[in-house]
């Protein structure tokens, strides 16, 4: 993170695998193994005091937390510039670096910043262009964050060793320097430059988590900077970052220019007044926070992701995956990114052995389960004794059906097969979960994520039997893992089992209020406005609620979300996020971009970072995913464009973006129609579009045995083999 200040600069730093713990420790309560049954009797008579006692004493994990990510802290830079004027902060989002300009003592300075994937520094650049000095000092004793254990010294730089303290990871903060003009000179404490005419900072961080000499990892990084250049490190910079950046483009034609506007300006400045060059820019932000976060090798972003500056920053800055994780990930796919996608799904490997572990000793049966939180090392036991969201067993599955989507958008199956043995596992536990009432066959004792009801007895409960979202997740999650073994040819004694034990899951329904009901009993919420609406998890990111398939169910969806609305819901960034992608399912274009401007207006700050409040960046991700969403849609077999495009991006064009069945589509529209389109069905197979009005029949299905394209222009459809 940087600051930018011209004469006392600060840079946050972070690196993905400093945590306060090493590895995962036993926090499951083994209680839990001769209670849970009793709860759930406990729960459907009604005894919902007792229930919550007993789940307190004997579910509840001891020690109550997992491990939580950590900041490597804040490097402090002194300048030599006697005042400044003419300050001007960029982020270049096309080459994802970060510029500082100003003038001082009638001398055009520039300062670059940029984080290399390829060569792993962060390096920081400053020049002038018409003969001005650097001088500065970089303190190294401001450094904070962890216990410091040494520091040492090489040729190619200072090494600073800290270990973070509750037993967790050791690492080292390796900086170096290199002049053109001038003089340094490096201690253990410090750096100073002299009057440089240029002057390259690069800095790399490692943790012991890799199993390797950090030091000398560290030290080949800084050596091999070095030896290239700023110049070459920051054009391989670029170069990896376009790889991603440039697969997807987005243009919404604005009537005003904006150029030169600052961002925070526009931000207080859109409600009201819609700005359309903010849309594409935010969504281009979400697409550079999501290449500079995830790639596949790395770890999953986070609550805060890399960007959290607290050494014990909100809810750990784990990964709560009740929604935030899985929010984390749902721009990748359709924004062309699925190889960022990678580094969630690469971590169900992390934390299937601790799930299997967690069921069989805290449940007595057999799979994998996860709560509401895992960390770095993929501890899958209850989190937080929290009662509307500790015990909640439907972590793992959910997370799972992300395997399944993953596979819809690339027809992988290579990756399919490396990973439907997860899917199973998680399937195995929720056959084994499920208990039937009343015919129907629920999960319990679980919760709708954070909420509280009120029973008909006149008492106030979270945890209850059977809620719509576990319902509507096992029912993906089922229906994924038929789709998977299908796909695969890999049918067997469980697929067998998921066919049948689906139509026995409860029906979602309406309730008195025209909602869907959020709970098997059509209860009334204590906080109407609830931030989470998990009974719409069916509307999105499922697809189990459309108009062609549930038409009441979606009046009742659009019921659901007015509801909470009216009653202040959706005042958190990551639900406004949501509520937006809500929208666009329901085809509502012109409430989408209205809670856009909400999210703009009131849910993000300055830098453009998401508001919960505080910090987390799920709402940027959200919001970047709700923006495809109102301009691409493909669940369900069928192809739509401009789905939800509001009234006020009347004309514009997007480019790469990704559909179902890998397929890449390109387009343009004006006065909000299709006016020329782009479908690339880059493996063949069948493309079903539901053709754009002035183009033909209603929908049209295409199909190839090799790749092919789709052209939509003046009126008419082709079909092109390539």
């Amino acid at each position: 993170m940087v600051y930018g200040d011209p004469e006392f600069d600060i840079i946050q730093l972070n690196e993905e695998t400093i945590w306060n713990r090493k590895g995962v420790i036993e926090r499951y309560n083994p209680k839990s193994v001769g209670s849970y049954k009793k709860i759930r009797e406990l729960l459907l008579e009604g005894k919902i005091g007792e229930a919550t006692e007993l789940e307190i004493s004997d579910m509840y994990p001891h020690p109550q937390d997992e491990s939580h990510y950590d900041t490597a802290g804040f490097l402090m830079i002194g300048f030599n510039h006697d005042g400044y004027s003419d300050y001007k902060r960029v982020l270049n989002l096309e080459e994802a670096v970060c510029t500082v300009t100003f003038n001082s003592e009638n001398h055009a300075y520039e300062r670059e910043y940029l984080v290399s994937a390829p060569d792993n520094v962060l390096a920081m650049h400053e020049s002038s262009s018409d003969g001005g000095k650097t001088s500065l000092k970089i303190d190294f004793s401001c450094l904070t964050a962890g216990d410091f254990v040494e520091s040492s010294l090489d040729e190619n730089g200072v090494y600073l060793h800290y270990r973070e303290k509750d037993e967790g990871c050791d690492y080292i903060i390796a900086i170096t320097c290199e002049n053109v003009g001038g003089m340094s000179k490096l201690t253990g404490t410090e750096l100073d430059v002299y009057d440089a005419d240029e002057v390259t900072m690069y800095l790399t961080i490692r943790t012991d988590f890799h199993g390797e000499d950090i030091y000398a990892w560290c030290s080949s990084v800084l050596e091999n900077a070095l030896g290239l250049g700023y110049q070459a490190v920051k054009s391989r910079h670029v170069a990896d970052y376009n790889t991603y950046f440039d697969r997807v483009s987005l243009n919404i034609d604005d009537e005003v220019n904006h150029e030169g506007t600052p961002t925070d300006v526009r931000l207080n400045a859109c409600w009201g007044a819609p700005d359309n060059n903010l849309v594409g820019l935010y969504f281009d932000f979400g697409r550079y926070l999501m290449i500079s976060c995830s790639r596949q090798g790395t770890k999953p972003a986070t609550l805060q992701g890399i960007w959290n500056k607290d050494f014990y920053p909100a809810w750990g800055s784990r990964y709560t995956i009740n929604i935030n994780t899985e929010m984390n990930y749902w721009c990748a796919e359709p924004c062309n990114l699925s190889d960022c996608h990678m580094a969630l799904l690469e971590h169900l490997k992390v934390m299937l052995p601790n799930g299997e572990k967690v069921a069989r000793d805290m449940y007595g049966i057999e799979g994998f389960v996860a709560h509401h939180n895992t960390d770095l090392f993929g501890d899958c036991a209850p989190q937080d004794n929290w009662i509307s969201a500790t015990i909640w067993a439907s972590g793992a599955a959910w997370l799972c059906t992300h395997i399944w989507t993953h596979y819809e958008f690339t027809l992988d199956k290579e990756f399919l097969r490396e990973y439907l043995p997860i899917m199973k596992r998680a399937c195995v536990f929720m056959k084994n979960y499920l208990f039937e009432h009343d015919g129907k066959l629920m999960t319990g004792p679980s919760l709708s994520p954070e909420n509280t009801y009120i029973h008909s007895s006149g008492e106030q409960g979270q945890i209850c039997v059977g809620p719509t979202m576990d319902t509507m997740i096992v029912r993906d999650l089922f229906t994924d893992c038929i789709k998977a073994s299908e796909v695969l040819g890999d049918e067997d004694d469980l697929t067998d089992a998921l066919r049948k034990l689906l139509p026995r899951l409860p029906e979602n329904k309406i309730g008195k209020h025209g909602q869907i009901m959020e709970w098997t009993e059509d209860y009334d919420e204590t906080e109407i406005g609830h931030r989470h609406i998990s009974q719409l998890y069916g509307l999105y990111p499922s697809s189990q609620l459309t108009y062609e398939k549930t038409p009441e169910l979606m009046k009742a969806a659009q019921a659901t979300i007015e509801r909470r609305l009216s009653h202040g819901g959706g005042h958190t960034g990551w639900s406004k996020a949501w509520i937006i992608n809500m929208w666009a399912r329901l085809r509502n274009g012109n409430e989408a971009a209205k809670h856009i401007d909400h999210l703009f207006f009131g849910s993000t700050y300055p830098n453009c970072f998401d508001k919960h409040p505080p910090f987390q960046i799920d709402g940027n991700f959200g919001g970047t995913a709700g923006i495809a969403e109102m301009l691409l849609q493909s669940q369900d077999g069928l192809i739509r464009l401009l789905p939800a495009i509001p009234d006020h991006w009347k004309s514009g064009e997007v480019k790469g973006l990704k559909a179902r069945g890998d397929v890449t589509v390109n387009m343009s529209w004006h006065d909000c129609k299709v006016e020329s389109a782009e479908l690339i069905a880059n493996q063949g197979g069948k493309v079903t579009l539901l053709v754009p009005e002035g183009f033909g029949s209603e929908t049209v299905t295409f199909d190839g045995e090799s790749p092919y394209k789709i052209v939509l222009q003046n009126g008419k459809m082709e079909q092109i083999n390539l």
